[in-house]
């Protein structure tokens, strides 16, 4: 492995290898450190920035490197980074490989302390984020989520929720996120599981109802009243 050693020249090649080694180690790392190193970015995102930053600073401070390395290296990293965002796009494996699902931190006024774990931060951590949210009082909480790029979602119980004009008259009911059950055309049996449903269900409320097939399903969504929203590709 030449192109990793120190040298005075390198080729063309040797630099594009150089990059895409280094683009490659950094998403494990990144990966492998979690969301709470990353702060408020996601994992291509996070890499990209520290990567490139680093490359274009050192060829101007440093008038021993040549600005070609750089340049090459620079170029390499952001076709990789734009190939990066393509795979997110296409398949969904690969969007769970380098951004992880919401993790629950709060569950109807509860903390899920395994949640914390996984999301790797601390209580203090947590209530900090509340405060941030205006949130004093977990007991108010319905669902708090740790999103993949660093953030904390927070939903109050109904009935702690500011009074509006269109809340005022309806009678206060339990929060519950809708269920995600068909996203990009794949069905989610995973969810589907959870609330006792299959496919087949699916399949003949979306024929029914939307005159429509699941391959041509953008996003679609269910509530606990069983009211099912469809998005389409357009």
């Amino acid at each position: 492995m030449d192109f990793a050693q120190a040298q005075d020249t390198l080729t063309i090649f040797e630099w594009i290898l150089r990059a895409v080694v280094v683009f490659l180690f950094l998403l494990i790392v990144a990966k492998v450190l979690g969301q709470r190193a990353i702060s408020q970015l996601r994992l291509l995102d996070f890499v990209i920035a520290l990567v490139i930053g680093n490359i274009i600073a050192h060829p101007l401070s440093d008038d021993h490197l040549n600005l070609k390395g750089s340049m090459t290296t620079t170029i390499v990293l952001v076709v990789l980074y734009l190939c990066g965002i393509f795979l997110t796009l296409k398949f969904p494996w690969f969007r769970r490989l380098v951004n992880h699902a919401p993790i629950t931190l709060i569950q109807d006024g509860e903390i899920i302390f395994k949640g914390l774990k996984k999301a790797r931060i601390t209580i203090d951590a947590l209530l900090e984020e509340l405060r941030e949210e205006k949130v004093g009082d977990l007991k108010k909480v319905a669902l708090a989520l740790w999103e993949a790029d660093g953030k904390v979602s927070v939903f109050l119980d109904p009935k702690y929720e500011p009074i509006t004009p269109a809340t005022n008259t309806m009678q206060t009911e339990p929060f519950e996120l809708p269920r995600t059950i068909i996203k990009e055309g794949r069905i989610n049996t995973e969810e589907l599981k959870q609330i006792h449903k299959d496919e087949n269900w699916v399949i003949s409320s979306l024929a029914r109802s939307y005159q429509t097939e699941v391959k041509d399903v953008l996003l679609a969504t269910l509530d606990t009243k069983e009211n099912l929203k469809v998005f389409l590709y357009k």
